[in-house]
């Protein structure tokens, strides 16, 4: 991967800040342990169809330039551009965390989402295997799982989801928010291609798994023009539903997405951001709850509406995830531990 320039908004809960005085330094890849004593986060969000997820990473090396989980890093002193793409955080006992989580009484077998922050099959699970050995625990528990990536990782995973499918409930969501090459790229950069993203849905389909498309983000004036042709080739790949958001940019993601959309799309960013404030009340991001995922005003729905029309003339589905009650879990037996032998004498 070729190195790009340390270019980080400031981080507002930093004690220091480094600027440099003459040409900036290339940013490497990073890779650090979390020894967190948990790995099940809660989530009370009205937005969200999920309670629980399970991160097995933080930051992402998809480097996506609109992504929501940016300022999360800004947690752990690092900052939310290249940082987030470069400096990446790994949980090693993931698995084991997870297996003690269901071994608590207070847990009831409810669906755990991979991953509500950072995308569970970026190219580090390659090698470091979290996300499957989560996976594997939630099969052997009989714990319903719903997974939400645009990593085409997730093919090798196949059997295991298989399984998840067949003992317990398993939704899939692959993210597709581009069918076009060069837009997909340049915000992007280093997640699969949309081709490839729609094999990975057919090889899923083909497998027996429910497969979802995530349209998501729709970036008003930028990837709208793209929907129906996302949907079409998703539904003709074996997609059954899908479901969109509309893009929002919290806090320093604002800076990293305009600076990277005047930088690779320079003739069409200022009708991109202009749009976007359209669908936001003038401003590029709204946090009110019921807003921040759909905007508001009369552009927010006409991209809604035309996302359902093209949804209608596909024939796929645009009903929403919805929990439902839990009733696979199951708590495998213990096996029992071999006594030692009692002396006669």
């Amino acid at each position: 991967m070729k190195a790009r320039p340390i270019d980080n908004p400031p981080n507002p809960w930093a004690s220091t800040e480094m600027e440099y005085l003459d040409e900036i330094p290339p940013s490497k890849l990073e890779v650090w342990e979390d020894h967190s004593r948990q790995i099940v986060s809660g989530n009370d969000s009205p937005d969200i169809c999920f309670s629980w997820s399970v991160n097995p990473y933080r930051g992402c090396l998809h480097a996506c330039a609109y992504c929501y989980a940016r300022p999360t890093h800004e947690y752990l002193d690092f900052g939310a551009g290249t940082d987030f793409e470069t400096r990446l955080v790994v949980k090693p006992r993931a698995a084991e965390l997870l297996r003690d989580t269901f071994e608590r009484p207070s847990w009831k077998g409810e669906t755990v989402v991979f991953s509500g922050v950072t995308d569970c099959y970026q190219p580090l699970e390659a090698s470091m295997r979290l996300t499957r050995a989560c996976l594997e625990v939630c099969a052997e528990y009989r714990n319903p799982v719903g997974i939400v990536t645009k990593g085409v990782l997730i093919e090798r995973d196949i059997d295991v989801l298989q399984r998840l499918s067949r003992e317990a409930r398993l939704w899939v969501s692959i993210s597709l928010p581009f069918h076009n090459v060069e837009l997909a790229r340049a915000m992007e950069p280093y997640a699969a291609s949309p081709q490839r993203r729609l094999l990975a849905i057919r090889r899923l389909s083909d497998a027996g798994l429910d497969v979802a498309v995530s349209v998501a983000p729709i970036i008003p004036g930028l990837n709208d023009e793209d929907i129906h042709r996302v949907l079409s080739a998703a539904r003709e790949a074996g997609a059954t539903r899908a479901h969109h958001t509309l893009v929002r940019l919290p806090g320093p993601v604002k800076e990293v997405f305009e600076e990277r959309l005047r930088a690779k799309l320079p003739l069409r960013a200022e009708r991109v951001l202009h749009r976007i404030r359209e669908t936001r009340g003038g401003a590029l991001s709204d946090s009110r709850f019921k807003h921040r995922m759909r905007g508001e005003g009369l552009y927010a729905e006409q991209v809604h509406q035309l996302f359902h029309t093209a949804a209608r003339k596909v024939g796929i589905r645009t009903s929403s995830i919805t929990e439902v009650a839990a009733d696979t879990f199951r708590r495998p037996p213990r096996k029992p531990v071999d006594a030692p032998q009692l002396s006669l004498f």
